[in-house]
């Protein structure tokens, strides 16, 4: 941040989105947008550095020389059970939307991109495996992995291509593919690149998606859209 390295922890919640604090400066920052919303730094905007939330295995096959952050043996006692998301299910919220027959915590896949906010509820994209459709006027792709857990998210434009090309699922010929366009019959990978036909190495642009809470997802980002309802 304009020079500074900040060191962060936990601080509080806003609502029920976590606040961060920097040691250096004392200014409190929104987890969800990485915004600083309080203190000398008010104002100013945390880069996003491009993540994916992936199954260990699909990413141990992407990185095989990957290294893995270890516990910190000290902390451990502090650390979240393997079944925290299952009983978060259950937790209630403070705030809640009724709409699109949404529940709280039901949840999904956010992406905020070319003006605008759009969900995608995380069960429907794991069922239909790959999902063509828009945020704001632009054509964009979800990719469920070949793991079924996994997705990634890319701008629907292949350069060179006209408009926003079709995809559908196969059971590729090439290692890894995982998908077909119609227009020019290449085959394509989870990582989002062409591994066979005529535009073999181009890739698709990839989008940042977040994976969350309705009620956390809408409640800052109150314009959203969501997949398939009204």
């Amino acid at each position: 941040m304009a020079g500074l390295r900040l060191t962060f922890h936990l601080a509080g919640i806003n609502n029920q989105n976590f606040l961060m604090r920097d040691e250096q400066t004392g200014t409190y920052w929104q987890q969800i947008s990485g915004k600083a919303v309080s203190g000398p730094l008010r104002g100013s905007q945390l880069p996003f550095v491009h993540s994916d939330e992936l199954n260990f295995g699909t990413w141990q096959s992407e990185e095989p020389q990957g290294t893995v952050l270890q516990d910190a043996a000290e902390y451990r006692f502090g650390y979240a059970r393997k079944d925290w998301d299952v009983r978060m299910q259950r937790a209630p919220t403070v705030i809640d939307f009724r709409e699109h027959g949404l529940k709280a915590r039901d949840l999904m896949l956010g992406i905020q991109a070319f003006g605008a906010s759009r969900a995608f509820p995380f069960d429907q994209v794991i069922r239909e495996k790959l999902v063509e459709d828009r945020v704001g006027a632009e054509p964009v792709l979800l990719v469920v992995g070949a793991d079924g857990q996994s997705v990634r998210a890319f701008r629907d434009r292949v350069p060179g291509v006209l408009g926003a090309p079709e995809f559908y699922r196969v059971s590729g010929n090439q290692p890894g593919a995982l998908l077909m366009d119609a227009a020019t019959g290449s085959e394509w990978n989870f990582q989002g690149c062409a591994v066979s036909g005529k535009i073999k190495g181009i890739c698709l642009e990839p989008l940042e998606v977040l994976k969350d809470y309705w009620f956390d997802w809408r409640n800052f980002n109150p314009s959203t859209t969501v997949y398939g309802r009204k």
